[in-house]
């Protein structure tokens, strides 16, 4: 019977990550620990597979994006190319090319993690935070595998992203300096990643200037434009004081523009508007919307960057990168 890792893990009792890392030839592992365990490799007369020795020897010269084709309107999102382009701006100079992969490939079909990692076809990953699970997170940190996660990511993983908690602030804040006092926040869902951090980043900016919170000024439902309108005509129903408003996305804005119009609510005479993301909406509104524009094309130049470090350096040490957005002032705040 042919000797496996778990054999040595056991016979070493160390965990099956020790051994893939001693065959890698981890700095992290303590050349004692390699001395024994590849000691023990030898008496179980041990043949590495072709998964470790690849892991350990094999550079393919390209790298991995995840993306998931059931969620469609991602895929069409112009956001989505901007983040590849920006990515292959970096490693294509480099001599690298971009495979794009389907998470959900079949249903019976072999996870990216067989098609990719596992069989060394990438030698390394770039993906949503959101379609990072915790198993295959932690196989790849086991294995020492190259991975940087596009959104803020709770585990030892090398992630960017745009402070989305300092774009809540800020579109708040500018609305506070216009002279709101009574600031809406309306889209999203409680328990979304977006939605948790603009949403504190508005709490932010209103505790900072002194205004307490009303609860009756934050609607959830979903940031579309007819999720914007349904959720306008309720905010803005007689005897509302709401003056100035965040909309999770400028979708929701636009949603609420047609809103206000019908119920004789002037922007910006009696309300100011603000938006998350220029793109596609925020300029061609009637009046133009004042945004927070995010640049996916950057957040996918700093991915690319990471990663590549990453390749070059194996030890270096769990980096984070929060970008900074930028306010565009239109006339939905006069």
């Amino acid at each position: 019977m042919r000797v496996t890792i778990q054999d040595i893990a056991n016979a070493a009792n160390v965990a099956k990550s020790t051994v893939s890392k001693v065959m890698s030839d981890s700095p992290r592992i303590s050349d004692a620990t390699k001395q024994r365990i590849r000691a023990i490799m030898r008496e179980m007369n041990y043949t590495p597979s072709s998964l470790a020795t690849q892991l350990a020897r094999q550079s393919s010269f390209n790298i991995g994006m995840l993306v998931d084709m059931t969620q469609r309107e991602d895929f069409l999102n112009a956001f989505f190319y901007n983040i590849i382009g920006g990515v292959e701006s970096v490693i294509g100079p480099l001599s690298y090319e971009l495979t794009i992969s389907n998470v959900q490939y079949h249903q019976n079909g072999p996870s990216y993690m067989e098609r990719l990692v596992r069989s060394r076809r990438v030698d390394g990953l770039i993906a949503s935070s959101e379609l990072l699970t915790a198993d295959n997170t932690a196989e790849m940190m086991d294995l020492e595998f190259p991975l940087v996660s596009i959104g803020e990511n709770g585990s030892n993983v090398h992630w960017v992203d745009y402070d989305n908690r300092r774009g809540g602030y800020m579109l708040t804040e500018h609305l506070l300096l216009r002279g709101c006092s009574s600031v809406a926040f309306i889209g999203g869902h409680v328990g979304g990643s977006l939605y948790d951090k603009r949403f504190r980043g508005y709490r932010d900016a209103l505790s900072a200037a002194g205004i307490g919170f009303n609860p009756d000024w934050v609607l959830e439902g979903t940031a579309d434009e007819h999720g914007g309108y349904d959720m306008a005509v309720t905010l803005l129903s007689e005897g509302s004081r709401t003056d100035g408003v965040v909309c999770m996305s400028n979708y929701a804005a636009a949603g609420l523009l047609r809103a206000a119009d019908k119920l004789g609510v002037r922007v910006p005479q009696d309300l100011l508007v603000t938006a998350f993301d220029d793109y596609p909406l925020s300029a061609f509104t009637s009046p133009p919307l004042t945004c927070l524009h995010i640049d996916t094309f950057e957040l996918g130049i700093e991915a690319g960057r990471l990663l590549m470090q990453r390749l070059s350096d194996p030890a270096l040490p769990r980096q984070s990168r929060l970008l900074e957005p930028k306010l565009i002032v239109r006339e939905s705040t006069g």
